[in-house]
């Protein structure tokens, strides 16, 4: 499932209208300047996982919600089957699959991260992301290379990660190969707007 970024914007601007909340307020809110702010929910400039994670803290509903139209329902259990989830696509290349949008009142965000092998990343600095709470990453095909603070650490198949995701992180694939990987990323229960996550 894709979501189509147009319908996504025009969601946005439907529920801070709704709410009667400024541009200027959202954008406060979001970490951005009013340009870049109403780019972004205008659907000229790219909607990132963080601007919508943002929003949705900003507006008082589940990103999934932003994404889908359809506010989280499920309680008991979601089944998701290889393969599948709700398609978030970042930089160039990674895509990274929600494992349980409709899944109600969620303690963490897990994702299926395809990370690409790009040759121009090899031997450069890796860009370190900050966002409150932690982070499991448990690597299922490939190798990556992790980037914390100032360690680095290359990981196979079936090592695990667990680090506090507040702290300067940042991963590429390495080995001439796309990596995959499940990342959980598990929320910070006193997190506002104003310093939530930058994971994508």
């Amino acid at each position: 499932m894709q979501p189509d970024p147009e319908e996504v914007a025009s969601r946005i601007k439907s529920l801070r209208e709704d709410l009667d909340i400024s541009p200027e307020d959202m954008a406060a809110l979001t970490g951005r300047s009013v340009a870049e702010y109403i780019a972004q929910e205008s659907g000229e400039a790219d909607l990132s996982f963080t601007f919508l994670y943002k929003v949705a803290l900003a507006l008082g509903v589940d990103v999934i919600e932003i994404l889908t139209g359809e506010a989280p329902k499920l309680t008991g259990y979601e089944l998701t089957r290889s393969g599948d989830g709700l398609s978030i696509q970042r930089r160039l290349g990674f895509e990274y699959l929600h494992q349980a949008p409709f899944f109600k009142d969620k303690l963490c965000e897990p994702f299926i991260v395809t990370a690409p092998y790009l040759e121009e990343e090899q031997g450069q600095a890796i860009h370190l992301s900050y966002h409150k709470g932690q982070e499991i990453d448990y690597i299922i095909s490939g190798q990556l290379r992790f980037a914390y603070e100032d360690h680095i650490e290359d990981l196979d198949a079936g090592d695990t990660l667990f680090y506090d995701s507040s702290r300067g992180h940042g991963m590429i694939a390495i080995g001439g190969k796309p990596c995959v990987f499940l990342a959980v990323v598990i929320k910070d229960p006193n997190e506002s707007p104003s310093d939530s996550i930058n994971i994508l």
